[in-house]
């Protein structure tokens, strides 16, 4: 058990964690691009946030939160999800007070207790977005374009947008009398988390996967046509901006999002290559969750993906990761005089921001340059003492084999007008 790391979570390294670095700059990057700052919450907090941020009713909080009581019989709990630790620092650093919107990004570990399975890890990796501060379907709308963005700017092809309004809370019991309706009729033919879900959250009954309650949620009344004026007036100008911005959507009405939370617009980005659980990309309005969270009523906008998930499909589309192997020089050594002079070289390259590598196992001089290959070094000298001695050593290009001679006393120069 020592050497086995725990059931749902994974070591990242090699290929993959090129990968995850990359997908990772860009978001950065994106998220410089749109003005929105980083925020870190703790990785743990109080488990009334999630109870009453997240909802009870929730998957998440019945089944899968990691709770447990801390030296001080405090009850804690590792953070399912990104956004009820933000809201909760909104609140409680005044950030309200500050010009609005706010905009907050974040990326780190979520814990959730769940059957492991493909893209589905106990310790999983978010990327999430929050904008505080707006009850504008403009808030909506910017939202959507940075997950759009950081789809596009990935290259991921397989993937569409789906968006659905939820409506307001008024809108929302409306809805949720007349599914209770119909669902009543047909519950003895659903699954046992739609005959608890019946009870406690019957929107929640339109997220079962299973293909008998599917058969029977087909039918269901469609939310869409429970909406009053603002809220239709809310998401039809959401949908206007998505098409001014050549943002292509469908509009789904079964997606409703597994959190209490939303409210109005909810969307998801769902690919077609990594099965049936296909959602790369979620989320939506939340105008009531700073309230929720003890708050003044703010509106707010947001979504989360998952990392994994979306390394997931990456790799689905381009193919297995390759582990990148770029080093400008090698500098093997024949000797502890050669060793000693390369490791002072090597140093003064790397402060330099030259990426070099020298010997440190004591191979031999065919090994070395067998090594120089594997990790794609460009250039590659061997240094031994009659080297150091005529300060004179050969310059090897490894794409070509040529090689030239050059001044040991002179090699970081000449590396440093390369690199330029």
């Amino acid at each position: 058990m020592l050497t086995e790391a725990p059931k749902g979570t994974k070591d990242i390294y090699g290929a993959y964690m090129d990968e995850w670095q990359r997908v990772e700059k860009i978001m950065r990057e994106i998220c410089d691009d749109f003005g929105i700052g980083e925020i870190r919450t703790p990785i743990f907090e109080h488990t009334e946030l999630f109870l009453r941020g997240v909802g009870e009713t929730t998957d998440i909080v019945q089944k899968e939160m990691y709770t447990f009581k801390d030296k001080g019989d405090r009850s804690v709990t590792l953070r399912p999800e990104g956004t009820a630790g933000a809201a909760r620092s909104y609140i409680e650093h005044g950030i309200y007070n500050n010009p609005q919107p706010t905009r907050y990004f974040y990326i780190g570990p979520m814990f959730r207790y769940e059957n492991t399975q493909k893209g589905r890890q106990r310790q999983f990796h978010q990327f999430g977005v929050e904008m505080y501060g707006s009850y504008s379907p403009s808030l909506d709308a910017e939202v959507i374009s940075v997950a759009y963005e950081l789809l596009k700017r990935l290259g991921i092809n397989d993937v569409m947008l789906r968006i659905n309004s939820l409506g307001c809370p008024q809108c929302r019991k409306k809805y949720n009398d007349a599914l209770k309706a119909y669902i009543g009729g047909n519950i003895d033919k659903m699954c046992d988390d739609c005959r608890s879900r019946f009870e406690k959250n019957p929107l929640r009954v339109l997220d079962c996967k299973e293909e008998r309650c599917q058969n029977i949620i087909a039918g269901a009344p469609v939310v869409l046509d429970y909406l009053d004026d603002e809220c239709r007036e809310h998401f039809e100008t959401v949908k206007a901006m998505l098409d001014e911005m050549g943002i292509p959507y469908e509009v789904d009405d079964k997606i409703v999002r597994g959190l209490d939370y939303y409210t109005r617009t909810v969307f998801e980005f769902v690919s077609n290559g990594i099965g049936a659980q296909g959602t790369v990309c979620g989320g939506g309005r939340y105008d009531n969750l700073v309230a929720e969270c003890g708050g003044q009523p703010t509106g707010c906008a947001g979504f989360a993906v998952g990392i994994e998930r979306l390394l997931l499909v990456l790799e689905a589309q381009n193919g297995a990761f390759e582990k990148k192997q770029e080093k400008d020089i090698y500098i093997g050594a024949i000797g502890q005089a050669g060793l000693v002079k390369g490791q002072g070289i090597t140093y003064r390259m790397r402060s330099a921001g030259i990426k070099a590598e020298c010997d440190s196992v004591g191979r031999s001089v065919k090994a070395q340059m067998k090594y120089a290959n594997k990790i794609g070094a460009a250039y590659s000298v061997i240094l031994g003492d009659n080297e150091i001695e005529q300060d004179s050593v050969k310059l090897k290009n490894m794409a070509t084999g040529e090689e030239e001679p050059v001044k040991v006393s002179e090699l970081f120069d000449i590396m440093m007008a390369k690199k330029a």
